[in-house]
Protein backbone atom coordinates (compact mmCIF):
# COMPACT_ATOMS: atom_id res chain seq x y z
CA UNK A 1 0.00 0.00 0.00
CA UNK A 2 1.29 3.39 -0.83
CA UNK A 3 2.20 6.06 1.72
CA UNK A 4 -0.11 8.34 0.94
CA UNK A 5 -2.91 5.85 0.73
CA UNK A 6 -2.03 4.44 4.05
CA UNK A 7 -2.27 7.43 5.97
CA UNK A 8 -5.57 8.65 4.56
CA UNK A 9 -6.74 5.17 5.78
CA UNK A 10 -5.28 5.42 9.38
CA UNK A 11 -6.74 9.49 9.75
CA UNK A 12 -10.09 7.36 10.32
CA UNK A 13 -12.87 10.30 9.47
CA UNK A 14 -10.32 12.72 11.74
CA UNK A 15 -8.90 15.61 10.09
CA UNK A 16 -5.01 15.73 10.58
CA UNK A 17 -4.83 18.18 13.56
CA UNK A 18 -6.76 15.61 15.82
CA UNK A 19 -4.00 12.92 14.98
CA UNK A 20 -1.15 12.86 17.93
CA UNK A 21 -0.09 9.43 16.71
CA UNK A 22 0.82 7.95 13.67
CA UNK A 23 1.94 4.59 12.51
CA UNK A 24 2.44 3.72 8.81
CA UNK A 25 5.10 0.91 8.61
CA UNK A 26 5.63 -1.21 5.86
CA UNK A 27 4.20 1.17 3.35
CA UNK A 28 5.43 1.93 0.29
CA UNK A 29 7.19 5.14 -0.95
CA UNK A 30 7.31 6.84 -4.28
CA UNK A 31 11.08 7.41 -5.24
CA UNK A 32 12.24 6.92 -1.61
CA UNK A 33 10.08 10.51 -0.41
CA UNK A 34 7.77 11.14 2.23
CA UNK A 35 3.90 11.58 0.46
CA UNK A 36 0.73 12.25 1.96
CA UNK A 37 2.38 13.79 5.72
CA UNK A 38 1.46 17.51 5.30
CA UNK A 39 2.49 20.93 7.70
CA UNK A 40 -2.16 19.96 9.26
CA UNK A 41 -0.54 17.15 11.07
CA UNK A 42 0.25 20.26 14.04
CA UNK A 43 -0.42 18.04 17.01
CA UNK A 44 1.47 14.84 15.96
CA UNK A 45 3.70 13.46 19.03
CA UNK A 46 4.59 10.18 18.14
CA UNK A 47 5.35 8.97 14.14
CA UNK A 48 6.36 5.73 12.95
CA UNK A 49 7.91 5.17 9.27
CA UNK A 50 9.54 1.60 9.56
CA UNK A 51 10.65 -0.38 6.46
CA UNK A 52 9.11 2.19 4.02
CA UNK A 53 12.17 2.41 1.88
CA UNK A 54 12.92 5.61 2.96
CA UNK A 55 16.33 7.19 1.32
CA UNK A 56 15.56 11.42 1.63
CA UNK A 57 13.84 13.90 4.59
CA UNK A 58 13.46 16.45 2.47
CA UNK A 59 9.21 16.24 2.06
CA UNK A 60 9.18 15.71 6.01
CA UNK A 61 6.68 18.70 7.02
CA UNK A 62 7.06 20.71 9.72
CA UNK A 63 6.19 18.93 12.78
CA UNK A 64 6.74 21.12 16.19
CA UNK A 65 4.91 18.73 18.85
CA UNK A 66 6.99 15.99 17.35
CA UNK A 67 8.70 13.99 19.99
CA UNK A 68 9.57 10.22 18.63
CA UNK A 69 10.29 9.36 15.49
CA UNK A 70 10.74 5.86 14.45
CA UNK A 71 13.14 5.09 11.11
CA UNK A 72 14.32 2.26 11.30
CA UNK A 73 15.19 -0.30 8.54
CA UNK A 74 15.23 2.40 5.48
CA UNK A 75 17.75 3.62 3.32
CA UNK A 76 18.57 6.55 4.73
CA UNK A 77 22.32 8.07 4.14
CA UNK A 78 22.63 11.36 5.35
CA UNK A 79 20.96 15.17 4.94
CA UNK A 80 19.26 14.61 8.95
CA UNK A 81 19.40 19.05 9.09
CA UNK A 82 15.40 18.60 7.88
CA UNK A 83 14.68 16.82 11.45
CA UNK A 84 16.65 19.89 13.31
CA UNK A 85 14.88 22.07 10.84
CA UNK A 86 11.25 20.54 11.11
CA UNK A 87 10.96 18.42 14.20
CA UNK A 88 12.55 20.96 16.69
CA UNK A 89 11.31 19.18 20.16
CA UNK A 90 12.47 15.78 19.32
CA UNK A 91 13.19 13.75 22.28
CA UNK A 92 13.46 10.48 20.67
CA UNK A 93 14.89 9.28 17.25
CA UNK A 94 15.73 5.86 15.91
CA UNK A 95 17.69 5.67 12.79
CA UNK A 96 18.50 1.96 13.24
CA UNK A 97 19.30 0.00 10.04
CA UNK A 98 19.77 2.83 7.94
CA UNK A 99 22.91 3.49 5.47
CA UNK A 100 24.69 6.12 8.11
CA UNK A 101 28.54 5.62 7.90
CA UNK A 102 30.34 8.80 8.83
CA UNK A 103 30.18 10.80 12.38
CA UNK A 104 30.31 13.76 10.04
CA UNK A 105 26.09 12.66 8.96
CA UNK A 106 24.94 13.41 12.47
CA UNK A 107 26.67 16.55 13.23
CA UNK A 108 23.42 17.78 12.05
CA UNK A 109 21.57 16.34 15.03
CA UNK A 110 23.14 18.90 17.56
CA UNK A 111 20.70 21.64 17.17
CA UNK A 112 18.15 18.86 18.36
CA UNK A 113 18.42 20.36 22.06
CA UNK A 114 15.60 18.27 23.55
CA UNK A 115 16.99 14.90 22.17
CA UNK A 116 18.14 12.67 25.29
CA UNK A 117 17.90 9.07 22.70
CA UNK A 118 19.32 8.26 19.49
CA UNK A 119 19.48 4.52 18.01
CA UNK A 120 21.85 3.61 15.48
CA UNK A 121 21.76 -0.26 15.92
CA UNK A 122 23.13 -1.92 12.49
CA UNK A 123 24.11 1.01 10.92
CA UNK A 124 27.87 1.36 9.90
CA UNK A 125 28.50 3.55 12.12
CA UNK A 126 28.75 1.43 15.29
CA UNK A 127 31.62 -0.12 13.80
CA UNK A 128 33.94 2.75 14.19
CA UNK A 129 36.25 2.96 16.82
CA UNK A 130 35.81 4.86 19.55
CA UNK A 131 31.97 5.11 18.62
CA UNK A 132 29.80 5.56 21.82
CA UNK A 133 32.77 7.96 23.11
CA UNK A 134 32.48 9.93 19.97
CA UNK A 135 28.69 10.10 19.64
CA UNK A 136 28.45 11.15 23.36
CA UNK A 137 30.95 14.01 22.86
CA UNK A 138 29.47 15.21 19.29
CA UNK A 139 25.57 15.22 20.93
CA UNK A 140 25.92 16.23 24.59
CA UNK A 141 22.44 16.51 25.02
CA UNK A 142 21.61 12.55 24.39
CA UNK A 143 21.32 10.52 27.54
CA UNK A 144 20.66 7.36 25.80
CA UNK A 145 23.04 5.77 22.91
CA UNK A 146 21.44 2.23 21.40
CA UNK A 147 19.49 2.16 24.90
CA UNK A 148 22.39 2.31 27.77
CA UNK A 149 23.48 6.07 28.80
CA UNK A 150 27.32 6.81 29.06
CA UNK A 151 28.11 4.62 32.11
CA UNK A 152 25.96 1.37 30.47
CA UNK A 153 22.97 1.98 32.39
CA UNK A 154 19.77 0.64 30.99
CA UNK A 155 17.58 3.27 29.46
CA UNK A 156 14.40 2.97 31.16
CA UNK A 157 11.36 0.95 29.43
CA UNK A 158 7.95 2.18 29.24
CA UNK A 159 7.11 -1.56 28.66
CA UNK A 160 9.23 -2.97 31.77
CA UNK A 161 7.24 0.15 33.47
CA UNK A 162 4.20 -1.94 32.67
CA UNK A 163 5.16 -5.02 33.62
CA UNK A 164 5.77 -3.85 36.96
CA UNK A 165 2.25 -2.91 37.21
CA UNK A 166 1.25 -5.92 35.67
CA UNK A 167 3.47 -7.65 38.81
CA UNK A 168 2.06 -5.11 41.25
CA UNK A 169 -1.49 -6.45 39.95
CA UNK A 170 -0.25 -10.46 40.45
CA UNK A 171 0.95 -9.29 43.89
CA UNK A 172 -2.55 -7.68 44.75
CA UNK A 173 -4.15 -10.49 43.48
CA UNK A 174 -1.80 -12.87 45.90
CA UNK A 175 -3.00 -10.83 48.72
CA UNK A 176 -6.23 -11.69 47.53
CA UNK A 177 -5.64 -15.30 47.26
CA UNK A 178 -4.34 -15.51 50.60
CA UNK A 179 -7.42 -14.01 52.06
CA UNK A 180 -9.56 -16.55 50.06
CA UNK A 181 -7.09 -19.20 51.49
CA UNK A 182 -8.04 -17.63 55.01
CA UNK A 183 -11.92 -18.19 53.99
CA UNK A 184 -10.96 -21.44 53.09
CA UNK A 185 -9.01 -22.64 56.14
CA UNK A 186 -11.82 -21.04 58.23
CA UNK A 187 -14.88 -22.80 56.06
CA UNK A 188 -12.66 -26.42 56.36
CA UNK A 189 -12.22 -25.68 60.34
CA UNK A 190 -16.37 -24.86 59.92
CA UNK A 191 -16.79 -28.30 58.82
CA UNK A 192 -14.62 -30.39 61.07
CA UNK A 193 -16.53 -28.59 63.52
CA UNK A 194 -19.83 -29.29 62.22
CA UNK A 195 -18.24 -33.21 62.32
CA UNK A 196 -17.43 -33.03 65.62
CA UNK A 197 -20.95 -31.31 66.36
CA UNK A 198 -22.43 -34.26 63.87
CA UNK A 199 -20.85 -37.05 65.73
CA UNK A 200 -21.60 -35.91 68.86
CA UNK A 201 -25.53 -35.97 67.82
CA UNK A 202 -24.92 -38.78 66.75
CA UNK A 203 -23.14 -40.03 69.53
CA UNK A 204 -25.96 -38.77 71.60
CA UNK A 205 -28.63 -40.47 69.67
CA UNK A 206 -26.90 -43.79 70.08
CA UNK A 207 -27.01 -43.11 73.70
CA UNK A 208 -30.45 -41.91 73.73
CA UNK A 209 -31.26 -45.08 71.76
CA UNK A 210 -29.06 -47.14 74.61
CA UNK A 211 -30.82 -45.77 77.54
CA UNK A 212 -33.86 -46.78 75.39
CA UNK A 213 -33.21 -49.86 75.58
CA UNK A 214 -32.06 -50.09 78.63
CA UNK A 215 -35.53 -48.55 79.76
CA UNK A 216 -37.15 -51.88 77.44
CA UNK A 217 -35.50 -54.34 79.67
CA UNK A 218 -36.60 -52.49 82.73
CA UNK A 219 -39.95 -52.36 81.38
CA UNK A 220 -39.83 -55.89 80.55
CA UNK A 221 -37.92 -57.04 84.33
CA UNK A 222 -40.86 -55.25 85.86
CA UNK A 223 -43.48 -57.08 84.26
CA UNK A 224 -42.02 -60.05 84.48
CA UNK A 225 -41.73 -59.31 88.10
CA UNK A 226 -45.68 -58.55 88.27
CA UNK A 227 -46.14 -61.32 86.51
CA UNK A 228 -44.26 -63.68 88.86
CA UNK A 229 -45.77 -61.86 91.51
CA UNK A 230 -49.55 -62.48 90.30
CA UNK A 231 -48.50 -66.11 89.60
CA UNK A 232 -47.23 -66.24 93.30
CA UNK A 233 -50.65 -65.23 94.14
CA UNK A 234 -52.43 -67.52 92.43
CA UNK A 235 -50.69 -70.23 93.42
CA UNK A 236 -51.00 -69.47 96.99
CA UNK A 237 -54.42 -69.00 97.02
CA UNK A 238 -55.13 -72.41 94.84
CA UNK A 239 -53.48 -74.24 98.00
CA UNK A 240 -55.71 -72.14 100.31
CA UNK A 241 -58.45 -73.34 98.33
CA UNK A 242 -56.67 -77.08 98.81
CA UNK A 243 -56.48 -76.46 102.33
CA UNK A 244 -60.16 -75.63 102.49
CA UNK A 245 -61.42 -78.41 100.53
CA UNK A 246 -59.14 -81.12 102.95
CA UNK A 247 -60.84 -79.06 105.86
CA UNK A 248 -64.20 -79.96 104.36
CA UNK A 249 -63.65 -83.14 103.88
CA UNK A 250 -62.65 -83.72 107.51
Amino acid sequence: MEMKKRISLELRNRTPAEVAELVVDNCRTSDGEIEGLTDEFKELEFLSMVNVGLTSLAKLPSLPKLKKLELSDNNITGALETLAEKCTNLTYLNLSGNKIKELSTLEALQNLKNLKSLDLFNCEITTLEDYRESIFELLPQVTYLDGFDAEDNEAPDSEADDDDDDEDGEEGAGHLGEYEEEEEEEDEEGSEGGEVGLSYLMKEDIQDEEDDDDYVEEEEEGEEEEAGVRGEKRKRAAEDEGEDDDEDDD
